[in-house]
């Protein structure tokens, strides 16, 4: 059960790095390296309605462990059925998109503005 524990936590920060990592790109850039990719991967699992590899996983432990699986997703077991907003809702849908891009939308439009503010310094403008 530990296994499947520790799969949930890696799981729970590949969400936040997801949410928040273009925001800590503004202060350490090479993070970009990172963010850009896991944030795809998850966007395209999500988009496409996709299992996650993290929650199969997890699922496959708890099983093994003899523990109760769960249905809904990790987004929908750990976050939105908890706070009372079922998964399948479309307002819990919108606001899932919500929440995952408006912190990237910001992150990546400064990382953007820095940007062009260098290049204009730098061609003497």
């Amino acid at each position: 059960m530990l296994l499947a524990v520790l799969v949930a936590a890696l799981h729970g920060a590949a969400v936040a790095f997801m949410l928040v990592g273009s925001l800590l790109a503004l202060r350490w850039p090479r993070l970009l390296w990172a963010h850009v990719p896991v944030s795809l991967a998850i966007l395209a699992l999500y988009l496409t309605g996709s299992d996650c590899p993290l929650t199969t996983w997890e699922l496959a432990l708890r099983d093994a462990a003899g523990e109760p699986g769960y249905r809904g997703g990790f987004i929908g077991h750990y976050i939105t059925e908890p706070l009372g907003f079922p998964i399948e809702a479309t307002s819990t849908q919108v606001g899932i998109y919500v929440v995952a891009f408006l912190p990237n939308v910001v992150g990546y439009g400064l990382l953007v503005a820095r940007h062009v503010r260098r290049s204009v310094r730098a061609r003497g403008g």
